[in-house]
C-alpha cells in the first residue's frame, strides 16, 4: 500500500552503509557488527514488603563493535590498532590520540544518508591483519578490528 503522506513505512536495508574514523570514510568495510548496550538490574526489597522485588537500573556497558573489510593496500586498520601496541615499541605507538570517534551511517537503496549513529571513544582491543590462507578455497580475505566504545548515540 502506498504511503499517503510520503512517508516511508518499509525498513531500511542493511546491506547499505558507510563507516567513517573521525569524519573520514573508511574503505571496504563490508562487515559491521551490532550497536549494543546493557544495563545491569539491581534488585532490593523494602523491609515492610517481604514478597516484592523491585528493580533499578545500574551500571549500562557497550558491546564492542567489529569491523570487517577485504585486505586491500590501506593500512588504516593496522594503523589505529599500532596506536595501542606496536611491534617493537615502534615510535607509532601513541596513548595520546589512541581514542577515535566512529560514525556508522545507515543508506537507502539510493545510497541517501537516512539515519547514523555516533560511536564514542573507540579503540582497537583486536586486530587480525591476516585470515587462515587456504589454497583450495574460493573467498576474500578479510581483516578485521575489534573496537571497544563508551557508548554511542543517535546523530
Amino acid at each position: 500500500m502506498p504511503s499517503i503522506s510520503g512517508t516511508r513505512f518499509d525498513p531500511y536495508k542493511n546491506f547499505k552503509f558507510v563507516v567513517r574514523i573521525n569524519g573520514a570514510a573508511v574503505a571496504g568495510v563490508s562487515k559491521v557488527s551490532s550497536l549494543k548496550r546493557t544495563t545491569e538490574v539491581i534488585e532490593h526489597r523494602t523491609g515492610g514488603d517481604p514478597s516484592t522485588v523491585y528493580k533499578s537500573p545500574g551500571q549500562s556497558k557497550y558491546d564492542p563493535i567489529t569491523l570487517e573489510r577485504g585486505i586491500t593496500k590501506d593500512p588504516q586498520f593496522e594503523q589505529w590498532a599500532n596506536k595501542v601496541w606496536a611491534l617493537g615499541g615502534s615510535p607509532e605507538v601513541s596513548l595520546a590520540d589512541f581514542r577515535q570517534n566512529i560514525t556508522i551511517e545507515v543508506r537507502d537503496e539510493a545510497g541517501q544518508p537516512v539515519t547514523s549513529y555516533n560511536v564514542f571513544g573507540c579503540w582497537v582491543s583486536e586486530y587480525q591483519a591476516l585470515p587462515d590462507l587456504d589454497a583450495s578455497a574460493n573467498a576474500v580475505a578479510i581483516e578485521y578490528i575489534k573496537i571497544e566504545n563508551e557508548g554511542w548515540e543517535r546523530a
